[in-house]
């Protein structure tokens, strides 16, 4: 009852509890949880890869990484499709009820919770195991981790920082914004000349506008979820984070980014219409593909706080994982090859392909020459030491108080970015709006929670 109460009420997509739970017998009927295969046993069988890759670099090294794993495996036939991150929470979600998943594939952090609620994935520890356990945070590794089994394998790692131009402080005698209050002052100085000091994205078909309420309530030690797990939208802290983008979108931001998703918010920063902005270190591939002549004077620095002597609270860190499916029909083709990926050559291949986007999700692989010797990771050697700082100390949104479900809920429902675009748009009064918006999403997690 609890599944089906859960993608009824979160999944309007999926069609009929009936077919969920279905659904969910047959995952447990064709498990086999294979164990994970020696490294020269011969395998066969079809397997299909879900990922989103979409950029070319790091595609290549998967395609590579295939094409050499069935020249190996001659029997073996991989299948890779490709979905943006939004694409692929609706393709998973509603292919739950056709059975229309792949055999592996990747996922964010706090999506791995949902699947696993679901039941619709199997337990990976004999494949962490036979890369080694010790080589992985034990922080990324209990992201996955429920009632002791491991559903997700860490591939790589990034973590919000907050994203500079140089050249404009400098132009201006200004220093990196260490507080909020010094960010608003700032941009909005640095607002002039086709410009935007910043851009405060609030489109519904994302959660971006949930990161950067979460960036501004951690920053001040706290959460968008209570201890509990009920969702947090009324606290002073949450209101006061509210109240501070509202101002930010309304006096420095560009007014269409109310529906700005990701892309379309880092665009900006990319082309050098934005001064400021909070990503990943995916940032320098952006730049460097839209306007090269901006690399020189870009970096990264520690996201704001409330006050400069506040402690260094975590903030948000993703550990991208992959995942084996629970009606996979050859688990162990699928974790073998998900093995692979690790071997230092490809790996580091693979992260080179977004140099300081992608960090190590292993030990050994950062100091490793051929990573090191990499140009962009040399040159922006002070954007990859604060991104890895944050990545230590950081959490999947909600997360602070463990994996569960409903920080999945507030990150993929965009109610948030709903809540802000009525202030926004209607003119509704910050509590106001935040109280509807909290009742909505605990409603919810009442569904996920009940018996």
């Amino acid at each position: 009852m609890k599944l089906r109460k859960l993608f009824s009420a979160l999944i309007p997509l999926i069609a009929g509890a009936s077919i969920l739970a279905g659904c969910n017998e047959e995952n447990k009927a064709t498990n086999t949880n294979a164990a994970m295969p020696k490294d020269n046993q011969e395998l066969a069988g079809n397997i299909t890869f879900w990922h989103s890759f979409t950029q070319g670099p790091r595609l290549e090294v998967i395609q590579k990484a295939a094409q050499e794993f069935e020249q190996k495996h001659p029997k073996v036939k991989i299948k890779i499709e490709t979905f943006s991150w939004n694409d692929f929470y609706t393709k998973w979600t509603t292919g739950l009820s056709s059975g229309n998943v792949p055999d592996l594939s990747t996922a964010l952090p706090n999506q791995v919770v949902e699947m696993i609620n679901f039941g619709a994935l199997q337990p990976l520890g004999d494949l962490i195991d036979s890369i080694g356990r010790e080589k992985f945070a034990q922080a990324s590794i209990n992201e996955g981790t429920v009632d002791g089994k491991n559903y997700s394998i860490p591939l790589y790692s990034h973590a919000q920082v907050m994203w500079v131009r140089k050249d404009l402080l400098q132009k201006h005698n200004l220093p990196v914004p260490k507080t909020w209050n010094e960010l608003y002052t700032t941009a909005k100085t640095l607002s002039q000349d086709g410009v935007y000091g910043i851009s405060v994205p609030m489109g519904s078909n994302d959660f971006m506008a949930t990161r950067f309420l979460n960036l501004y309530v951690r920053s001040g030690g706290g959460s968008l979820l209570t201890k509990d797990l009920k969702v947090d939208l009324t606290s002073q802290l949450a209101q006061d984070g509210i109240k501070y983008w509202v101002k930010m979108y309304k006096e420095i931001s560009p007014k269409d980014s109310v529906n700005y998703n990701v892309l379309q918010q880092a665009t900006l920063y990319y082309q050098g219409k934005t001064a400021f902005d909070f990503n990943s270190g995916f940032q320098i591939g952006g730049v460097k593909a839209n306007s090269p002549q901006l690399l020189e004077f870009i970096d990264a620095y520690p996201v704001p706080k409330i006050n400069e002597n506040d402690p260094d609270n975590g903030l948000e860190t993703a550990n991208i994982p992959m995942v084996v499916w629970k009606n996979a029909k050859h688990p162990d083709v699928a974790k073998a090859f998900m093995k692979t990926l690790y071997d230092k050559d490809r790996y580091v291949s693979f992260l080179k392909a977004v140099p300081v986007g992608m960090l190590p999700a292993i030990t050994g692989i950062s100091e490793d020459p051929a990573y090191k010797d990499d140009p962009m990771v040399q040159q922006f050697n002070h954007a990859e030491k604060v991104i890895a700082d944050h990545v230590k100390r950081g959490t999947a949104i909600g997360y602070e108080h463990g994996p569960n479900v409903p920080a999945g809920v507030i990150t993929n429902q965009h109610i948030i970015e709903k809540m802000f675009q009525d202030i926004v748009i209607n003119g509704t009064d910050p509590m106001v709006a935040a109280q509807k918006a909290e009742k909505e999403l605990n409603s919810l997690l009442e569904a996920v929670t009940a018996k």
